[in-house]
């Protein structure tokens, strides 16, 4: 069924723009599922009457932002919805659960071993004391979303069986270690080759990147993870208040 799209045109708001939150919000809402053909673009400016550069505009706003895919000899298509995280104390298969999204972990390495120096300073180790290293790809409904590095003391840390199946967080708390505090880093870089595989983007593709060192109930740290997430799947959420 054509997508019913309403447009106000006696808005200051740009006709364009208002096709493009129209459409975005179907995408949203599940009214246009991933995989779904979009409606042509000439075919779409006809029915609502606006100039083709206007549809053009609106489309390609979707594209920029992940949305919608153009293909050749397909069309334009329906990609997922951006996974939308707050920053908050919570683990990623936990929020993509929660969001109605199915986790999936493939783990690529799993080590143990004596840290590194950084890894050291983040858990308050002794360089002689072992920690395990943790390397997974999370996908969300069956697309690659992020790549991850964890290293956590030895003696707390999950076996390689069980992180496929379930959380990092969640293992650790059915081991009675609860993630009290953390302290993280928020930045982007361009992906290097491996991370382009891996995430099915090209290199130097953008990428967003966390440092996070988390702490149990005694104030002692027990995580420090490196992950980074594809650009344009993946947002952080902050809500800012004037004191």
């Amino acid at each position: 069924m054509p997508l019913t799209v309403e447009l106000d045109r006696s808005s200051p708001v740009p006709l364009y723009y208002q096709l493009a939150q129209a459409i975005e919000t179907a995408i949203r809402e599940g009214e246009l599922a991933p995989g779904d053909r979009f409606e042509n673009e000439l075919a779409l400016a006809k029915r609502l009457t606006l100039s083709r550069p206007t549809t053009r505009r609106a489309i390609q706003e979707l594209v920029d932002k992940g949305l919608l895919v153009r293909k050749r000899g397909v069309g334009t298509q329906v990609v997922q919805n951006p996974v939308h995280r707050r920053v908050e104390l919570t683990s990623l298969f936990d929020d993509l659960a929660r969001a109605g999204q199915e986790p999936t972990t493939r783990l690529l390495d799993y080590r143990v071993g004596k840290p590194d120096e950084e890894v050291a300073r983040e858990l308050n180790l002794a360089e002689d004391r072992e920690v395990v290293s943790i390397q997974r790809l999370r996908c969300a409904n069956g697309e690659p979303l992020a790549v991850m590095i964890n290293h956590l003391p030895v003696e707390i840390a999950p076996g390689a069986d069980e992180l496929e199946g379930t959380g990092l967080y969640q293992s650790m708390r059915a081991r009675g270690v609860h993630i009290r505090l953390a302290r993280q880093r928020i930045g982007a870089r361009g992906a290097t080759r491996s991370e382009a595989q891996l995430l099915d983007e090209k290199p130097n593709a953008p990428l967003l990147t966390m440092a996070r060192t988390a702490f149990d109930d005694s104030g002692v740290a027990v995580e420090f993870g490196n992950h980074c997430y594809r650009a344009s799947r993946y947002y952080f959420d902050t809500t800012l208040v004037d004191r």
